[in-house]
């Protein structure tokens, strides 16, 4: 028998409806039980926690693997750490060093990314091109304009600025759109392993509210599932406005939203209460238990001794039917690249 988890009602439409392979139940001793399977039908908030080394990534790998192969849904994954890419095995498309417009980031976005004050001389200035141009070139172009009212001081500063933004060698006006992630079948995978936080948040801050403002205006042939791993840095930066709306309101649209995590005391609260998905590796760190325990619902109780210890071991609290299971994640089927390097294998 297999079990399908996150399933508000599970009976009725058990053969119709859309899940992905989890892996099976843990027994007490260890030993495998029943199939599990996880709810792919309707729009989720997860978030997938636990210290380095013990299945965190590899977890958010197996559900991609699942979204790509399922019906109706389509994975976009944010890959911080380059671990990804073996997804193009199923026939994900893998971008490497993606690219956004600049009109995808909110003229109060990019005096965010910046670091400028948008009631101060240079911010509004920033402000006004962002406003009033669609393209980073168009901004630089509307800054120098000696029409401005800006003086020259202002007008260099804020130049300088749109330079910076200009190396990152993130915003194009051929930019990846939302629409551009409904078209591919097996999904995206976004390489930003090499992209430092600023440029980083900037592309997931434009995807996350892209996909966001496209599921709301559109009807997505796909609904689309935004995996993030290494969400903390995320959150702690300018993308983390485009992830909160994903989070509190993206489920009615359509879109859902997986975090992962080795810091849970480094998300917001929403992050946590949010989630109807809880799927916790091994934690030590006494700030993360806390973090979870603080948000955990009424009906799981004795959080911390129940976290497992071995790698691939996760405690699944599902909210969808207030339960919580001891499950074992099944081996990915593309090769993991979050494997540490070992200097006896060089």
């Amino acid at each position: 028998m297999t079990h399908v988890l996150g399933r508000r009602d599970p009976e009725p439409s058990r053969e119709t409806a859309v899940s992905g392979s989890l892996g099976t139940y843990r027994a007490r001793d260890g030993s495998p039980g029943a199939r599990v399977r996880i709810d792919l039908d309707g729009p989720h908030a997860g978030l997938v926690v636990g210290k380095r080394g013990y299945g965190k990534s590899y977890t958010l790998g197996v559900l991609a693997e699942e979204i790509v192969r399922a019906e109706g849904v389509v994975p976009v994954v944010a890959d911080t750490m380059g671990v990804f890419s073996s997804l193009a095995d199923l026939g994900a498309n893998v971008v490497a060093r993606p690219r956004v417009t600049a009109d995808s980031l909110a003229p109060r976005a990019w005096c965010d990314l910046l670091g400028l004050a948008p009631d101060a001389a240079t911010g509004a200035l920033v402000w006004q091109a962002a406003a009033g141009r669609s393209t980073l070139d168009g901004m630089r172009a509307f800054v120098a304009d000696a029409d401005t009212k800006a003086d020259r001081a202002t007008r260099r500063s804020a130049d300088n600025h749109l330079a910076l933004a200009e190396s990152w060698g993130v915003f194009a006006p051929e930019g990846l759109t939302a629409s551009d992630f409904a078209e591919t079948p097996a999904g995206t995978v976004l390489d930003l392993s090499g992209l430092d936080p600023a440029p980083a948040n900037a592309v997931l801050h434009a995807v996350a509210s892209g996909l966001y403002d496209y599921c709301v205006r559109e009807f997505p042939p796909r609904l689309p599932w935004l995996l993030v791993d290494e969400a903390h840095a995320f959150f702690d930066g300018i993308a983390a406005s485009a992830l909160r709306t994903a989070l509190t309101r993206g489920r009615q649209p359509g879109l859902s939203l997986v975090a992962a995590t080795q810091r849970p005391s480094a998300l917001p609260a929403v992050a946590v209460s949010q989630a109807d998905l809880l799927l916790a590796h091994r934690l030590t760190s006494r700030a993360d238990i806390d973090a979870l325990t603080e948000a955990r619902p009424t009906y799981l109780t004795s959080f911390e001794a129940r976290l497992p210890d071995a790698p691939g071991d996760v405690l699944l609290v599902d909210d969808a039917t207030e339960s919580v299971h001891a499950v074992r994640v099944r081996e990915r089927e593309t090769p993991h690249g979050g494997d540490n390097p070992s200097a006896s294998d060089r």
